[in-house]
């Protein structure tokens, strides 16, 4: 029935669940895994996005520095990001399932859909925070729009809030 599963995931708390869902899914099915983290200044651990304009916008002096210190925030996160990617795929080879993990950067909703179509995906799993309201409204929902315009299945991993 499936024979890609793309598992959508960032560092939050949720990643763990939704990874144990697909890797449960892929054995199940005997499909392949691709792991995907989109690096984004959306995601709840990105440090803040900084306008290549900066100094336009704020000549202050010591503004080589606050670039200087974001751009290694930035690396940190990278290197968080492909640490977990790493580590999720080893957990899956150790479980018998073949994977393999990309880090992309962009607006994470249009990519995951982007890597499924070019990657002839035919299950996307993907985590919900629950947001709701001007939650969503203000940052929108990741679910929400891949759900809308996935090219294939999407399986939503909720979120509980205990």
């Amino acid at each position: 029935m499936y024979q890609k599963i793309l598992i959508a995931v960032d560092l939050s708390e949720m990643g763990e669940s939704v990874f144990k869902q697909a890797v449960s899914l892929a054995s199940k099915y005997e499909a392949n895994l691709l792991l995907l983290h989109v690096l984004s200044p959306e995601e709840d651990y990105s440090p803040l996005p900084i306008p290549p304009n900066l100094a336009d916008i704020y000549p202050a002096q010591g503004n080589d520095l606050t670039l200087d210190f974001w751009r290694q925030q930035w690396e940190e996160f990278e290197q968080k990001g492909v640490a977990m990617l790493q580590k999720r795929a080893n957990q899956a080879g150790e479980m018998g399932v073949k994977g393999e993990y990309r880090q992309i950067y962009g607006h994470a909703a249009k990519t995951i859909c982007k890597v499924a179509r070019e990657e002839n995906i035919d299950l996307i799993v993907i985590g919900r925070r629950g947001r709701s309201g001007l939650g969503e409204l203000f940052l929108g929902s990741v679910s929400n729009y891949v759900l809308h315009h996935a090219p294939c299945s999407v399986l939503i991993v909720q979120h509980r809030q205990d």
